[in-house]
């Protein structure tokens, strides 16, 4: 049985470093680019892969070098991908300007995951129905995801990025709803909230009948239950190297543990220190820890 089966996006992301980002009609020089792979179906199931789960991959991607890279790096991370099929066209595109701060902006051309189906995900609907978890999110079209959701017995995670206004019939299949403080806001039409307090209330309005996990940066973690309880997860102190692949590896690591049977408050824990670790480092898929870095570094997963 696979632990968690990932619906999401496989990119080429094209990474530029730079001490502020430019305004409009301004140029600004860099400090350096490098090209890897990434988008946030792959880092999260990447970052799973890493924790020690068996994990699947549903995607599409383009006949091109990207797509055969990505191919590629899901072998050697010894992650399913049977459910992984290719089109005409390119693979998808990210375009991540990382400042001096750690803090990061994305721009993402979809490429092949605009054409990941429902009819892809019938097709591998034995790998995601028996998967303890499906872990989704939004850079895949809405109805693959509901799709998904439809078919999993496991526990649903979807993390609802980038964010948009989700319907009904998404979040009626949904068992725990992943955001940032950003995506909080836009899902629940309020403004951003100031403190993990505010983003608790906040969560409560998003129309998700499952639990809301919201990711506050280095203020850690909050997360609300169906019944009203909520409770804060407060971040390990790390000094920021690069944001990007935070949320992916704090979502990877919140289903391997939810599939483990761990409870939510120790997966939220776990979770929460999984992602500190990955901001300490440069990159995406390069970032994201192993369960024998965080031995290494006197903490674990398990």
């Amino acid at each position: 049985m696979v632990d968690v089966a990932v619906v999401g996006s496989l990119n080429l992301d094209l990474v530029v470093s730079t001490a502020a980002v430019p305004v409009a009609g301004e140029t600004i020089l860099a400090r350096g680019h490098r090209q890897g792979l990434g988008g946030k179906g792959g880092n999260q199931a990447v970052a799973a892969a890493r924790l020690g789960a068996a994990v699947a991959m549903v995607a599409r991607i383009g006949e091109d070098a990207a797509g055969s890279r990505y191919l590629d790096l899901l072998d050697r991370e010894h992650v399913d991908r049977r459910a992984v099929t290719s089109g005409a066209g390119e693979t998808g595109l990210a375009v991540v300007l990382v400042e001096d701060t750690g803090e990061n902006r994305i721009l993402v051309s979809p490429g092949g995951n605009a054409a990941l189906s429902p009819a892809d995900v019938t097709a591998a609907g034995e790998t995601v129905g028996a998967a303890r978890v499906v872990l989704a999110q939004l850079e895949v079209p809405l109805a693959t995801v509901t799709a998904a959701f439809r078919l999993a017995t496991g526990t649903r995670i979807l993390n609802a990025a980038p964010p948009t206004q989700l319907p009904a019939e998404l979040l009626d299949v949904v068992d725990v709803l992943v955001v940032n403080e950003t995506e909080l806001a836009a899902v629940a039409g309020a403004p951003v909230p100031r403190d993990p307090a505010e983003a608790a209330e906040v969560a409560a309005r998003t129309g998700c009948r499952g639990t809301v996990v919201v990711t506050l940066g280095e203020r850690g973690s909050v997360a609300r239950t169906p019944d009203g309880r909520w409770w804060h997860e407060p971040a390990r102190p790390v000094t920021a190297v690069d944001t990007t692949a935070a949320g992916d590896a704090f979502c990877g690591a919140l289903a391997v543990e939810l599939g483990r049977g761990t409870p939510l408050d120790e997966a939220l824990s776990r979770a929460t220190l999984v992602g500190a670790v990955t901001v300490s480092r440069p990159g995406a898929i390069d970032s994201l820890p192993t369960a024998a870095d965080l031995i290494s570094e006197g903490q674990t997963t398990t």
